[in-house]
């Protein structure tokens, strides 16, 4: 199991140099540590922001399970997309709106072939709205398949 959380840092994050702006680092209401985000009034409708985690000694032939807490709050805030190794491949997971301000908790299997997935992107879609965020926090990779709720 390898926790990826920001507040720890133990993993690998970086930021793409290609995309239109940054994640970056939000206090969280408990005061316990921070998340990374993207406020409602960067950028503009349809920019793209990237963060990409880097994996190291995934094995191949075996299966991993991506846990993380993600929101998105705010009238049409934008879309949240998960994409694993190249921008090529369509994304794995995507959400488009809130229910409500909650985090929620997003699970991504992860099967290796004989070649091994080398990164992870959390990309961010603007959309319409100037008003909330979209974030991501307490990303976690356990191996073996993703358990029931």
């Amino acid at each position: 199991s390898v926790d990826c959380s920001f507040s720890r840092g133990v993993c690998d994050w970086k930021q793409d140099a290609d995309d239109d702006f940054d994640w970056n680092p939000a206090d969280r209401d408990r005061g316990d540590g921070y998340y990374m985000a993207v406020p409602g009034f960067v950028g503009h409708k349809n920019d793209m922001g990237r963060l990409k985690l880097l994996l190291t000694d995934l094995k191949p032939k075996s299966s991993y399970c991506l846990i993380f807490s993600y929101r998105l709050a705010g009238e049409k805030v934008g879309k949240l997309r998960v994409f694993l190794a190249n921008k090529k491949t369509p994304p794995v997971w995507e959400e488009n709106k809130g229910k409500d301000e909650k985090w929620r908790t997003g699970k991504i299997e992860i099967f290796q072939g004989a070649e091994t997935t080398n990164s992870v992107t959390f990309e961010s879609e603007r959309g319409k709205g100037k008003t909330g965020e979209i974030g991501v926090d307490n990303v976690i990779l356990i191996s073996g398949p993703c358990p029931e709720d």
